[in-house]
């Protein structure tokens, strides 16, 4: 189990990575609106759906209210990232290339987030660690599906399930060993941005499937 104590001390920093996760994936979720072109209300739709989707899909899962509906605040926040972006975006060279990074980011915010909800309800460790990858990529996978965009977490053989599920593990680790709420957050947070980071700038990558043809003479499947 995880070691006590934690659950109840994560509680504290909850609302803080809420915030930051929602303003950062909500920026995102704008600048794929502008590769769209969309007008400002789909710019707010869409800042909105990216921000807090994979928190509400985690929080359905968990059986408690989506975070939004106790703190209005949050999608208050989602909307302002909407409109800078809507006035701003033509002033970025690569919108696409903003789109990654500014990701990469919210990735490191949202999956402590959502380990840190899962430690707060007290779930156990496979729990804590779907929660986790579900609050980190959910949201990314509805905005990019939605906008008819490729989706950064389906990529070929780029890492991104794969950060979440390793930071995630690692805040589980420390957990288990006795680590300070804000340890094993902190750390979770740095394993998963540095290895998308990785993924991003060097190109870090998994062994893909590649289909091979059958031998002569194998029955068709």
């Amino acid at each position: 189990m995880i070691a006590p104590g934690l659950a109840a001390s994560v509680t504290a920093l909850l609302p803080v990575l809420d915030y930051a996760s929602v303003a950062i994936f909500a920026l995102t979720g704008a600048l794929v609106a502008s590769r769209s072109q969309l007008d400002i209300v789909g710019f707010i739709f869409i800042a909105c759906l990216t921000a807090v989707g994979g928190g509400t899909l985690r929080d359905v899962i968990l059986g408690r209210p989506p975070v939004w509906i106790g703190d209005p605040a949050l999608l208050a926040v989602a909307t302002g990232a909407a409109v800078v972006v809507f006035l701003g975006a033509h002033l970025l060279e690569s919108r696409y290339r903003a789109i990654e990074w500014l990701d990469a980011l919210a990735l490191a915010v949202a999956v402590p987030a959502g380990v840190g909800v899962a430690l707060a309800e007290g779930v156990g460790w496979p729990v804590v660690l779907v929660m986790g990858m579900v609050t980190g990529c959910m949201g990314g996978l509805m905005r990019d599906v939605v906008c008819n965009e490729v989706p950064l977490v389906l990529k070929q053989g780029e890492l991104y399930v794969t950060c979440a599920f390793c930071g995630a593990g690692v805040a589980v680790l420390l957990g288990l060993g006795g680590a300070a709420a804000w340890q094993a957050l902190l750390a979770c947070a740095v394993v998963t941005f540095v290895l998308r980071a990785g993924s991003l700038g060097f190109g870090w990558r998994l062994p893909v499937y590649r289909a091979r043809p059958p031998k002569p003479g194998s029955p068709k499947r």
